[in-house]
Protein backbone atom coordinates (compact mmCIF):
# COMPACT_ATOMS: atom_id res chain seq x y z
CA UNK A 1 0.00 0.00 0.00
CA UNK A 2 2.30 2.40 1.14
CA UNK A 3 4.88 1.69 -2.33
CA UNK A 4 1.38 2.12 -4.13
CA UNK A 5 1.26 5.42 -2.53
CA UNK A 6 4.92 6.54 -3.15
CA UNK A 7 4.58 5.13 -6.95
CA UNK A 8 1.49 8.32 -6.92
CA UNK A 9 3.29 10.49 -5.26
CA UNK A 10 6.11 10.42 -7.56
CA UNK A 11 3.88 9.90 -10.85
CA UNK A 12 4.15 13.97 -11.64
CA UNK A 13 8.47 13.92 -11.23
CA UNK A 14 7.88 10.58 -13.43
CA UNK A 15 5.94 12.25 -15.88
CA UNK A 16 8.29 15.41 -16.75
CA UNK A 17 11.27 12.85 -16.82
CA UNK A 18 9.27 11.07 -20.01
CA UNK A 19 8.67 14.99 -21.31
CA UNK A 20 12.49 15.95 -21.21
CA UNK A 21 13.18 12.63 -22.86
CA UNK A 22 11.26 13.06 -25.55
CA UNK A 23 12.13 16.50 -25.84
CA UNK A 24 16.06 15.89 -25.76
CA UNK A 25 15.59 12.82 -28.57
CA UNK A 26 13.36 15.76 -30.77
CA UNK A 27 16.64 18.31 -29.79
CA UNK A 28 19.06 15.47 -31.07
CA UNK A 29 16.43 14.54 -34.27
CA UNK A 30 16.29 18.24 -35.69
CA UNK A 31 20.08 19.02 -35.18
CA UNK A 32 21.15 15.83 -37.39
CA UNK A 33 18.28 17.09 -40.35
CA UNK A 34 19.51 20.68 -40.11
CA UNK A 35 22.91 19.99 -40.02
CA UNK A 36 22.60 17.45 -42.61
CA UNK A 37 20.11 20.20 -44.97
CA UNK A 38 22.99 23.09 -43.87
CA UNK A 39 25.58 21.22 -45.72
CA UNK A 40 23.79 20.05 -48.53
CA UNK A 41 22.73 23.75 -48.88
CA UNK A 42 25.85 24.95 -48.93
CA UNK A 43 27.23 22.61 -51.83
CA UNK A 44 24.32 23.70 -53.77
CA UNK A 45 25.22 27.46 -53.21
CA UNK A 46 29.22 26.56 -54.11
CA UNK A 47 27.95 24.61 -57.11
CA UNK A 48 25.63 27.80 -58.13
CA UNK A 49 27.74 30.70 -56.55
CA UNK A 50 27.75 32.68 -60.32
CA UNK A 51 23.80 32.38 -60.55
CA UNK A 52 23.10 33.22 -57.26
CA UNK A 53 24.89 36.24 -57.08
CA UNK A 54 23.55 37.51 -60.92
CA UNK A 55 20.16 36.54 -59.94
CA UNK A 56 20.68 38.59 -56.91
CA UNK A 57 22.17 41.82 -58.16
CA UNK A 58 19.44 41.83 -61.12
CA UNK A 59 16.72 41.53 -58.82
CA UNK A 60 17.95 44.67 -56.85
CA UNK A 61 18.18 46.40 -60.12
CA UNK A 62 14.78 45.49 -60.67
CA UNK A 63 13.80 46.26 -57.33
CA UNK A 64 14.71 49.85 -57.81
CA UNK A 65 13.51 50.31 -61.55
CA UNK A 66 10.07 49.19 -59.85
CA UNK A 67 10.78 52.06 -57.43
CA UNK A 68 11.70 54.75 -60.18
CA UNK A 69 8.50 53.83 -62.00
CA UNK A 70 6.35 54.16 -58.79
CA UNK A 71 8.32 57.88 -58.41
CA UNK A 72 7.78 58.79 -61.64
CA UNK A 73 4.54 57.97 -61.85
CA UNK A 74 3.28 60.06 -58.69
CA UNK A 75 5.50 63.07 -60.17
CA UNK A 76 3.56 63.15 -63.82
CA UNK A 77 0.62 63.44 -61.67
CA UNK A 78 1.96 66.30 -59.79
CA UNK A 79 3.28 68.06 -63.05
CA UNK A 80 1.23 66.65 -66.02
CA UNK A 81 2.04 65.12 -69.30
CA UNK A 82 5.16 67.23 -69.91
CA UNK A 83 7.43 65.08 -67.70
CA UNK A 84 10.89 64.03 -68.94
CA UNK A 85 11.81 60.50 -67.66
CA UNK A 86 14.72 60.82 -65.21
CA UNK A 87 17.86 58.76 -66.06
CA UNK A 88 17.32 55.37 -65.51
CA UNK A 89 19.28 52.87 -63.28
CA UNK A 90 23.16 52.12 -63.31
CA UNK A 91 23.48 48.74 -64.26
CA UNK A 92 25.73 46.44 -62.43
CA UNK A 93 29.55 47.06 -63.86
CA UNK A 94 32.94 45.65 -62.69
CA UNK A 95 34.69 47.84 -61.29
CA UNK A 96 37.30 48.77 -63.82
CA UNK A 97 40.95 47.19 -63.37
CA UNK A 98 44.19 48.20 -64.18
CA UNK A 99 47.10 45.78 -64.44
CA UNK A 100 48.55 46.99 -61.44
CA UNK A 101 45.48 46.77 -59.70
CA UNK A 102 44.43 42.85 -60.51
CA UNK A 103 45.48 41.25 -56.85
CA UNK A 104 43.11 43.96 -55.26
CA UNK A 105 40.22 43.30 -57.78
CA UNK A 106 40.70 39.91 -57.38
CA UNK A 107 40.41 40.77 -53.16
CA UNK A 108 37.39 43.06 -54.18
CA UNK A 109 35.91 40.23 -55.90
CA UNK A 110 36.67 37.21 -53.43
CA UNK A 111 35.28 39.24 -50.31
CA UNK A 112 32.03 40.17 -52.50
CA UNK A 113 31.66 36.58 -53.30
CA UNK A 114 31.81 35.13 -49.79
CA UNK A 115 29.55 38.07 -48.20
CA UNK A 116 26.78 37.08 -51.07
CA UNK A 117 26.75 34.05 -50.75
CA UNK A 118 26.74 34.09 -46.97
CA UNK A 119 23.62 36.37 -46.61
CA UNK A 120 21.98 35.91 -50.08
CA UNK A 121 18.45 35.40 -49.23
CA UNK A 122 17.69 31.96 -50.72
CA UNK A 123 19.29 31.07 -47.12
CA UNK A 124 16.15 32.28 -45.59
CA UNK A 125 13.11 30.70 -47.10
CA UNK A 126 11.64 29.99 -44.07
CA UNK A 127 12.12 33.54 -41.85
CA UNK A 128 10.30 36.39 -43.91
CA UNK A 129 11.94 38.99 -41.70
CA UNK A 130 15.54 37.73 -41.95
CA UNK A 131 14.58 37.40 -46.21
CA UNK A 132 13.79 41.11 -46.17
CA UNK A 133 16.92 42.12 -44.11
CA UNK A 134 19.09 39.43 -46.42
CA UNK A 135 17.82 41.58 -49.15
CA UNK A 136 18.85 45.23 -47.40
CA UNK A 137 22.38 43.41 -46.83
CA UNK A 138 23.22 42.07 -50.24
CA UNK A 139 21.81 45.28 -51.39
CA UNK A 140 24.01 47.69 -49.65
CA UNK A 141 26.92 44.99 -50.39
CA UNK A 142 26.49 45.72 -54.06
CA UNK A 143 26.47 49.08 -53.50
CA UNK A 144 30.00 49.21 -51.49
CA UNK A 145 31.71 46.70 -54.23
CA UNK A 146 30.34 48.84 -57.28
CA UNK A 147 32.17 51.23 -55.29
CA UNK A 148 35.22 49.72 -55.74
CA UNK A 149 36.56 50.50 -51.97
CA UNK A 150 38.56 48.07 -50.90
CA UNK A 151 38.69 49.27 -46.75
CA UNK A 152 34.74 49.41 -46.69
CA UNK A 153 34.17 46.14 -48.67
CA UNK A 154 36.42 44.49 -45.88
CA UNK A 155 35.05 46.05 -43.24
CA UNK A 156 31.36 45.59 -44.39
CA UNK A 157 32.59 41.95 -44.82
CA UNK A 158 33.72 41.50 -41.55
CA UNK A 159 30.47 43.02 -40.33
CA UNK A 160 28.68 40.05 -42.15
CA UNK A 161 30.77 37.16 -40.89
CA UNK A 162 30.96 38.62 -37.28
CA UNK A 163 26.62 37.74 -37.45
CA UNK A 164 25.84 41.25 -36.60
CA UNK A 165 24.46 42.11 -40.25
CA UNK A 166 21.56 39.58 -39.53
CA UNK A 167 21.72 39.73 -36.08
CA UNK A 168 18.02 39.54 -34.11
CA UNK A 169 16.71 40.57 -31.02
CA UNK A 170 16.80 37.36 -28.74
CA UNK A 171 13.97 37.79 -25.18
CA UNK A 172 15.53 36.74 -22.63
CA UNK A 173 13.72 35.76 -19.62
CA UNK A 174 15.07 37.78 -16.53
CA UNK A 175 17.83 36.05 -14.34
CA UNK A 176 15.75 34.20 -11.79
CA UNK A 177 12.39 34.23 -13.47
CA UNK A 178 11.00 30.54 -12.07
CA UNK A 179 9.18 28.41 -14.55
CA UNK A 180 5.36 28.30 -13.62
CA UNK A 181 3.28 24.86 -14.28
CA UNK A 182 6.53 23.39 -15.24
CA UNK A 183 4.67 20.33 -16.74
CA UNK A 184 2.88 22.78 -19.08
CA UNK A 185 5.98 24.63 -20.11
CA UNK A 186 7.51 21.55 -20.77
CA UNK A 187 4.20 19.74 -23.20
CA UNK A 188 4.58 23.31 -24.79
CA UNK A 189 8.78 23.20 -25.76
CA UNK A 190 7.78 19.77 -27.05
CA UNK A 191 5.03 20.81 -29.15
CA UNK A 192 7.37 23.77 -30.27
CA UNK A 193 10.38 21.02 -31.50
CA UNK A 194 7.49 18.91 -33.20
CA UNK A 195 6.61 21.66 -35.28
CA UNK A 196 10.19 22.83 -36.02
CA UNK A 197 10.97 18.82 -36.80
CA UNK A 198 8.20 19.01 -39.31
CA UNK A 199 8.86 22.14 -40.86
CA UNK A 200 12.76 20.33 -40.95
CA UNK A 201 11.64 17.32 -42.65
CA UNK A 202 9.01 19.37 -45.10
CA UNK A 203 11.94 21.52 -46.39
CA UNK A 204 12.31 20.99 -50.30
CA UNK A 205 15.99 20.54 -49.86
CA UNK A 206 16.25 18.03 -47.16
CA UNK A 207 13.31 15.85 -49.58
CA UNK A 208 15.85 16.15 -52.44
CA UNK A 209 18.15 14.91 -50.04
CA UNK A 210 16.40 11.92 -49.02
CA UNK A 211 14.04 10.89 -52.00
CA UNK A 212 16.21 11.64 -54.84
CA UNK A 213 18.71 8.86 -56.03
CA UNK A 214 20.96 11.03 -56.43
CA UNK A 215 20.88 14.68 -55.23
CA UNK A 216 23.63 16.31 -56.78
CA UNK A 217 21.10 15.48 -59.59
CA UNK A 218 19.17 18.72 -58.05
CA UNK A 219 21.59 21.27 -58.82
CA UNK A 220 21.06 21.10 -62.37
CA UNK A 221 17.75 21.46 -61.92
CA UNK A 222 18.80 24.70 -60.09
CA UNK A 223 20.82 25.55 -62.55
CA UNK A 224 17.95 25.52 -65.33
CA UNK A 225 15.67 27.30 -62.68
CA UNK A 226 17.87 29.73 -62.43
CA UNK A 227 19.28 30.63 -65.84
CA UNK A 228 15.44 31.16 -66.48
CA UNK A 229 14.98 33.66 -63.64
CA UNK A 230 17.82 35.72 -65.10
CA UNK A 231 16.92 35.51 -68.39
CA UNK A 232 13.95 36.87 -67.25
CA UNK A 233 15.36 39.31 -64.85
CA UNK A 234 18.01 40.82 -67.72
CA UNK A 235 14.83 41.34 -70.21
CA UNK A 236 12.76 43.55 -67.21
CA UNK A 237 16.47 45.37 -65.94
CA UNK A 238 17.51 46.10 -69.74
CA UNK A 239 16.25 49.77 -69.96
CA UNK A 240 18.64 49.72 -66.75
CA UNK A 241 21.66 49.87 -69.76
Amino acid sequence: MLDKKLQISNQPALDQLFLKEQIEALRKELEFIEQKTSAFETLLRTSLADELIEEQELRIIYKKLQQTKKEKRLEQKRRGKNYKEPIGIKPIINPKVSTSNIEEHKEKKRLYREAMLHVHPDKFSMDEEKIDLATEVTSKLIDIYRAGNLQELQRYHAHIFSGNALNQEIEVLPKGTKIIAQDSYLKKEKEQLEDLLFTAKNRHTYKVLTEYPDPLLFVEELRVYYADKIIKLRKRTRKAV
